[in-house]
């Protein structure tokens, strides 16, 4: 297990004002350049998109689980599994208050369902807050644009030309919320 020992410090996602650790997986480099080509087409078109958050961190990513303080020794051997074949479909929008999250929609095959329920094992049950990542409830994602507004919709899907993809789950990090930092596992 490859991790970064002053990125993880035990209990700071513990806090009750919303500190999380999640829990990442990574696609192969062809399916980034991807997800990245798509954050710049809505940069270009003038709308909200995850491309234009340009700290180091910030990268193409599905979340596999959410917890306050998972314990990483748990989880190395799970980076092993990988790599995964990793399907993405078309859009998926996950809409609230008149805007939506904008998003790739992953397709769960039966060894990334299997992974996922792996992780959910090593880690225990999920808070009642995250329970839309506990096996059964998750639907997987790379996130494109988050507070598009619904009026903007339209110009969104369009600028983000998402055709069906076939790659690979290849890396698998740990992204602690509180302290802003990333813990690579593979």
């Amino acid at each position: 297990m490859s991790t970064n020992v002053e990125s993880w410090v035990p209990g700071l996602g513990s806090r009750k004002d919303g500190g999380v650790i999640s829990v990442e997986v990574l696609p192969d480099a062809a399916t980034d350049a991807l997800a990245r080509a798509a954050w710049q087409r809505l940069i270009d078109a003038g709308l909200p998109s995850a491309g234009r958050h340009t700290g180091e961190s910030n990268r193409p990513h599905i979340t596999v689980a959410v917890r306050d303080s998972p314990d990483l020794d748990k989880l190395a051997d799970l980076a092993d599994l990988l790599p995964l074949t990793l399907r993405l479909g078309g859009v998926l929008l996950f809409p609230r208050s008149g805007q939506a999250v904008v998003s790739w929609q992953v397709i769960v095959t039966a060894p990334l369902a299997e992974f996922h329920r792996r992780v959910a094992a090593a880690l225990g049950p999920a808070d009642e807050r995250y329970a839309h990542t506990a096996p059964d409830d998750w639907t997987p994602h790379v996130t494109m644009a988050r507070r598009v507004r619904l009026a903007d919709l339209g110009a969104a899907v369009e600028a983000i030309d998402l055709s069906p993809h076939v790659g690979e789950v290849t890396g698998l990090r740990i992204w602690n919320a509180t302290s802003r930092t990333v813990t690579t596992l593979r």
